[in-house]
């Protein structure tokens, strides 16, 4: 079942759906669901009563009745109350997910609501109308590619916002980047739930280059020969011990300003990690076809804001392999040389998404005049019981890029947290034998803040930077009723609003 949103100035009455919903804070009075009683016979005060409804976060009941012949199911959801004299727009977010995802269950084929005014939120139309498309497309995903159709299967949701402020034509436009903004979630989400044997590194580089041509962007993919020339020996020794051959994916989306700056996305792909030679226990790699996801995150993003044209140049680079176990696949003990000449012991085959990071970092930066790069990546286990499932953690050693990225993470639902990240922390990845090595001592631990030392020593220029270790938020998040099961699209809707409000 898929989601088909409209938008429309129509009154509910008007738009006759198979049911409508109601949304109501908790200071609700009778004429916030006056459309209702002109429908019903029941007398909706004495039902909501009943029900013990009194619009709480997170609450719904549903009244079903016959008009007209027809059965029209009302949906009472609950917004909340306002803090600060505003309402919370996570709470809305995760009210529209529930909504969705109840009339889903419910097979229902149309439904319809007043979108709010979004000045109750504190925002403004615009971005408020693109919150809402696109958490209802987000809502509506449901990875059923290789589940066997059955002749009965429910036809799709149609949803219809009736809108009919006096900002209705900005709306429309947020309503609509709200759209393309999901469609970039949901085409992540569709990478990262894709077995692994079937979404190999060139099998990325290729759809890569599709989208590239469909939006105008400009495309260049390295082969492992390639990789190997430049001396990116991170992204090749990882890949040693696949049969699949790696690939580097660079896409640019050019602003039409001519002096606009240009921010760096790097994400990494591994779309399969058995953890190598120093191999992961069988119950920790079920899931780590997700382990792709940052690669999935900047690319999705990109062809996203090539549709939406943000003043500020993007490259986006991926580097994208398999970490498999074969007759040439890296060794604990060895050191590899990358691209920007530094040296790393590897004592751990299973931190391998800093070495492919590296190359990556290095290469982006040391090629590129970059005004800030942010790296995404599913890079370390400790980052789960550091920050939970419902953050990312974000490593920086520069206070404003940190400021500007967990104001995106805020405004578009990707939310952050930052991790310390002093000096302290890189002694951890002292080595004896080269420049330094891919994993922290033991006696610091700290492994999500000790990773990202790593990568710090591979950007190149001074670049302002930014880590997102996603490994948290990527996958499987419970409690947020606009994801299931499966990839989050973490960090999508994060890059996006970042370059879409980029200010120096």
């Amino acid at each position: 079942m898929k989601i088909q949103m409209a938008w429309s100035p129509k009154s509910l009455q008007e738009l006759a759906t198979q049911s409508v919903a109601i949304l109501l804070t908790e200071d609700f009075t009778p004429a916030d669901y006056a459309a209702v009683s002109t429908i019903v016979a029941t007398d909706v005060a004495t039902f909501l009563e009943h029900k013990k409804f009194k619009g709480c976060a997170g609450s719904m009941v549903t009244l079903p009745v016959i008009h007209e012949k027809k059965t029209i199911k009302f949906f009472f959801v609950g917004l909340g109350k306002k803090e600060d004299g505003v309402l919370n727009i996570e709470t809305y977010r995760r009210a529209l997910g529930t909504l969705i995802t109840t009339a889903q269950a419910k097979h229902l084929e149309s439904l319809s609501f007043v979108m709010p005014a979004a000045e109750q939120f504190g925002l403004e139309s615009a971005f408020f109308a693109q919150q809402t498309g696109s958490i209802l497309e987000i809502a509506g995903y449901k990875y059923d590619a290789h589940v066997s159709k059955k002749a009965d299967a429910p036809a799709d949701l149609a949803v219809t916002v009736s809108y009919q402020g006096s900002d209705a034509t900005q709306a429309v436009k947020g309503f609509d980047a709200g759209h393309i903004i999901a469609q970039a979630v949901n085409r992540e989400r569709d990478w990262v739930n894709t077995p692994p044997s079937r979404l190999t590194p060139t099998h990325i580089a290729d759809m890569a280059q599709e989208l590239a041509q469909e939006h105008g962007l400009q495309c260049t993919i390295f082969d492992g020969k390639k990789i190997k020339e430049l001396g990116m020996e991170g992204l090749h020794g990882v890949s040693r011990g696949s049969h699949q051959d790696p690939r580097f994916v660079i896409l640019e989306y050019k602003a039409k300003h001519a002096d606009a700056q240009t921010i760096g996305f790097v994400g990494k792909g591994i779309t399969f990690d058995s953890g190598g030679l120093s191999i992961k226990p069988a119950d920790s790699m079920e899931e780590m076809k997700e382990d792709m996801a940052g690669a999935g995150s900047v690319i999705n993003s990109i062809v996203a804001l090539a549709q939406l044209q943000p003043n500020v140049n993007i490259v986006a680079v991926a580097a994208i392999t398999e970490n498999l176990i074969g007759p040439d696949a890296l060794k604990p003990g060895d050191i590899l040389k990358f691209y920007n000449g530094k040296t790393a012991e590897v004592r751990n085959t299973d931190a391998e998404g800093r070495l492919v990071l590296a190359d990556a970092l290095s290469y982006v930066t040391k090629n590129y005049k970059l005004d800030a790069v942010i790296d995404i990546a599913t890079l370390t286990g400790a980052c789960i019981y550091a920050v939970g499932p419902f953050f990312s953690a974000l490593l920086s050693d520069n206070p404003k890029l940190s400021d500007l990225v967990k104001a995106a993470g805020e405004r578009s639902g990707d939310k952050v947290w930052a991790l310390p990240f002093t000096s302290d922390f890189k002694t951890a990845i002292k080595s004896e034998v080269a420049d330094m090595q891919n994993i922290g001592n033991r006696s610091i631990a700290a492994g999500t803040i000790t990773a990202a030392w790593f990568l710090h020593e591979f950007v190149e220029n001074k670049t302002p930077w930014v880590h997102l270790d996603i490994a948290s938020s990527a996958y499987n998040v419970p409690n947020i009723s606009y994801y299931r099961s499966g990839a989050t699209g973490s960090s999508v809707r994060l890059l996006i609003d970042l370059a879409m409000n980029w200010k120096a």
